[in-house]
């Protein structure tokens, strides 16, 4: 289908780093031919020149604030604390996360001059035309597979379809802060709490990287449409799972530079040519 201007693909970009993701996203969303505007939603600590070559590619930049939250939540779901009460023990969160970033998301639900959204995180990058998603209920969204079978009861917050609505964002603010309220995986928590019944998209619109090494039979160049660089990002140098990943590094980066992509179907994980 050929969306109208009224839907729009969203992320998300807090700081320099996942400007240079969302730089990537936003050259294979143009590759892709789509007709659906590309909205970086910016924090204020992103400069202008750092958001400069997603202007010149056409992206709509809407500066954002950080939620209306509480002194509490705030200090539960910092950094420090929050690492320390849920850690993270399948991959290695940069140290340029920050977790109360991701509450602004959320804001995708004020863009209420779209009918449709789909929003999709700034460490991922699109190889094949995805508009047929915005025809998705709201909430749609993967499973967050990447380890075993086992994870497919769980959703992946990277990729979701949403219809913007000042409603639902005013019922999610009375969700999201209440006393003692702790949301261990922060926005990707809540929402799976504030859309029990999500749909289920294929896994194939969110793939993670680490199934490339975790489950490699369920690796399918022709199926993957989105490619999602969760735990360590493809542009950090010599991060843990490097030599493991590197073929999916390159590919990003030839995204990144709009370059020349290679045949992607070509590309062979190391892990079983040895």
């Amino acid at each position: 289908m050929t969306p109208a201007p009224h839907f729009a693909y969203v992320t998300l970009v807090t700081n320099a780093d996942y400007a240079m993701g969302a730089t990537a996203l936003a050259n294979s969303l143009r590759r892709t031919g789509t007709d659906a505007a590309i909205v970086i939603l910016h924090t204020g600590g992103v400069d202008a020149a750092t958001l400069a070559p997603l202007d010149a590619l056409g992206c709509r930049l809407i500066e954002v604030e950080h939620l209306p939250l509480s002194d509490a939540f705030n200090e539960r779901h910092a950094r420090g604390n929050l690492h320390s009460a849920a850690p993270f023990t399948k991959g290695r969160k940069p140290a340029f996360h920050s977790p109360l970033d991701n509450f602004c998301k959320l804001r995708l639900w004020q863009l209420v001059e779209y009918e449709r959204c789909v929003f999709i995180d700034a460490d991922a990058i699109v190889l094949k035309n995805v508009d047929k998603l915005f025809a998705y209920p709201e909430f749609s969204a993967a499973p967050n597979v990447y380890e075993s079978l086992a994870d497919f009861r769980r959703m992946n917050s990277g990729v979701f379809v949403a219809r913007p609505s000042q409603e639902t964002f005013r019922q999610m603010l009375a969700v999201l802060d209440q006393p003692d309220i702790f949301w261990r995986r922060t926005d990707q928590t809540f929402l799976e709490t504030f859309f029990p019944d999500w749909h289920g998209l294929p896994v194939y619109f969110n793939m993670l990287q680490y199934v490339w090494f975790t489950m490699p039979a369920l690796w399918d160049w022709k199926s993957i449409s989105i490619l999602h660089y969760q735990y360590e990002k493809p542009w950090e140098k010599d991060h843990p799972k490097a030599k493991r990943l590197q073929p999916l590094i390159d590919l990003w980066h030839c995204f990144h530079i709009g370059g020349h992509v290679p045949e992607i179907a070509s590309l062979v994980n190391p892990d079983e040519a040895a």
